[in-house]
């Protein structure tokens, strides 16, 4: 029995302000989504609007929880990440309309042009931020090395799958001598470390976890095989473009006033990037700082020329059954011409939370 009346008063307070609290900011899944599922929409009356954005963790995709971070303050709207963990999930996401805009590998984009799903490429995501890893007592010093064993990939829609084709050419390896595999990017560490694979190439901060865990070393970074390397884009439906112009717009200003931000203030953005990548704070920062120019955030307005060297290049490989000129899925339109560095309080970055 519940003993007493101001015991029982207590309690009854307690259930009612977690009711309240319940009400007044939900329960989401923050290993799934950091703003909700609504893909776009106003929110209750006196609250600005929310458009969710698609993004792995992966240092490729910082600018979106650093954006996100950053709209949190803002008057107009909250750009509120939502995290996944492999890219076949982002592309279905897109596909039943549960998702209008999202960073993804620039070959999956086309791809799903090419299906039929209206969607364009707006902006980068990045430059470069991509590393391709061996077994730390692996003696390869090439890729002609690794001939008979496993190499893990994103996915065959990645930009690493074309660069690896292309170092294959380059050193005369054929594609059936090499066993690829598909894994989701954070596994990849992990299966190195037990034999289930002999490499792998991927966005960070996947190829650095091995090299600090001492199970892995570098044996390519990407823009030693393809300087400015592009990986991931940022894709936006048309639907969206056709009815929210302007959220497309304060969108793509966030992501390019972010990597500015990043670019400069690269501890700080490991700081905030932690708690949206569930990952340590040590291995971004490792990623974002050694060297400096691991990756890089400054540079993003894609062009037609770098756009169509990978649609050609998906050709070229099978990934892709038609050309798609830039033309048709560039839409530069939204993108600042004066890209100046976030506006972040420097204060709320050890509270920093997605």
């Amino acid at each position: 029995m519940l003993r007493s009346l101001p015991v029982r008063i207590a309690l009854g307070a307690v259930a009612v302000l977690g009711i309240l609290f319940f009400l007044r900011y939900g329960v989401g899944d923050r290993g799934t989504s950091a703003g909700g599922n609504s893909p776009s929409g106003n929110v209750a009356s006196g609250e600005k609007k929310t458009l969710s954005v698609g993004f792995l963790p992966v240092t490729c995709h910082l600018t979106c929880p650093v954006t996100d971070f950053a709209s949190k303050t803002s008057s107009t709207m909250h750009f509120a990440s939502q995290r996944f963990t492999d890219f076949p999930t982002v592309s279905e996401s897109i596909k039943a309309g549960r998702l209008k805009a999202t960073f993804m590998i620039a070959p999956l984009a086309m791809k799903l042009r090419e299906q039929g799903i209206p969607v364009k490429i707006c902006y980068l995501g990045h430059r470069d931020g991509s590393t391709v890893m061996i077994r730390k007592e692996d003696p390869a010093k090439n890729l002609s090395d690794l001939k008979g064993k496993t190499f893990a990939i994103p996915s065959k829609y990645s930009n690493q799958y074309l660069v690896i084709n292309k170092l294959m050419r380059d050193q005369g390896v054929n594609p059936a001598d090499i066993k690829f595999v598909e894994l989701p990017p954070p596994d990849m560490p992990g299966a190195l470390a037990s034999k289930a694979i002999d490499a792998y190439f991927v966005g960070e901060p996947h190829a650095a976890r091995a090299e600090l865990d001492g199970t892995g070393r570098v044996l390519y970074h990407a823009k030693d095989i393809w300087p400015h390397f592009i990986s991931c884009v940022l894709v936006v439906t048309e639907d969206l473009i056709k009815d929210h112009p302007e959220e497309v717009r304060e969108l793509v200003r966030g992501i390019a006033q972010s990597g500015e931000w990043a670019e400069t203030h690269r501890a700080e953005a490991a700081k905030v990037a932690t708690g949206y990548f569930k990952q340590k704070e040590d291995l971004i920062k490792y990623v974002l700082t050694s060297p400096p120019d691991r990756v890089s955030y400054r540079m993003l307005t894609p062009s037609d020329e770098e756009i169509q060297k990978i649609a050609d290049m998906g050709v070229e490989t099978g990934i892709l059954s038609k050309r798609i000129l830039a033309a048709d899925i560039v839409d530069r339109s939204f993108i600042p011409k004066d890209i100046k560095s976030a506006d972040i309080d420097m204060r709320r970055i050890a509270d920093a939370k997605p």
